[in-house]
């Protein structure tokens, strides 16, 4: 069963906020529902609520949604956003994941869908709409980053943890974000600091950042 969630909207128009947050109430993984109309409301209430769950717009009075959701990201390990927004580009859609969206539907799309996705990008899943082009992942997974060595001999799953360094998380946060408990995170780190040839944390966020992997 999905544990219950602390979900914030962020959208600047009040009718569509409350509208969702009418749905949201109504659930029983939702275990509280906040606010926010502008991209430094966003942030500041992502970080005070220890939200766990973002509905995001992109267009935003004082900025764009994407930003703040990068800035989210970074700020709240383990988070997820899904952005709900008119625009159906691509590019947005590409941009948004790149910047830690789990997901992206269109605010025509059926308000139950809208929950249904928000629901499902909870429990660890990536939703794209149904009048999202499935071409974004293929373009996406079609131009993967090229690390140099010794990076690129990192799993997957090594590099989410470099990242986290990266991003001054600690090991408990890192494991909360990734669904590990933190001896498996220590675990990975002694195999990530082994193949890039550091002792610490520190030399390993560093050479993390000057091959270009963001937190």
């Amino acid at each position: 069963m999905l544990p219950r969630c602390r979900v914030l909207i962020v959208d600047d128009h009040p009718v569509v906020r409350r509208g969702l947050r009418a749905m949201l109430e109504d659930e029983e993984w939702v275990a509280s529902v906040a606010e926010a109309a502008t991209v430094d409301e966003a942030v500041r209430a992502a970080v005070s609520t220890k939200a766990q769950v973002v509905a995001m717009d992109i267009n935003l009075p004082d900025g764009d949604g994407i930003e703040a959701t990068r800035r989210i990201v970074s700020l709240c390990p383990g988070v997820r956003v899904l952005i709900v927004t008119l625009y159906d580009d691509k590019d947005r859609v590409a941009r948004a994941l790149k910047a830690g969206a789990r997901g992206y539907v269109l605010k025509d799309t059926e308000p139950d869908t809208i929950v249904d996705a928000l629901r499902t990008v909870a429990d660890g899943g990536v939703v794209l709409g149904p009048k999202v082009g499935p071409e974004v992942l293929t373009t996406l997974q079609g131009t993967p980053t090229q690390l140099p060595p010794p990076f690129d001999k990192l799993t997957g799953q090594e590099r989410k943890i470099l990242a986290g360094l990266v991003r001054g998380a600690t090991n408990a946060e890192i494991g909360r974000g990734m669904g590990l408990n933190e001896k498996t995170v220590r675990n990975y780190l002694t195999a990530v600091f082994e193949k890039l040839g550091v002792d610490s944390r520190v030399q390993a966020a560093l050479r993390a950042r000057d091959a270009g992997i963001e937190g």
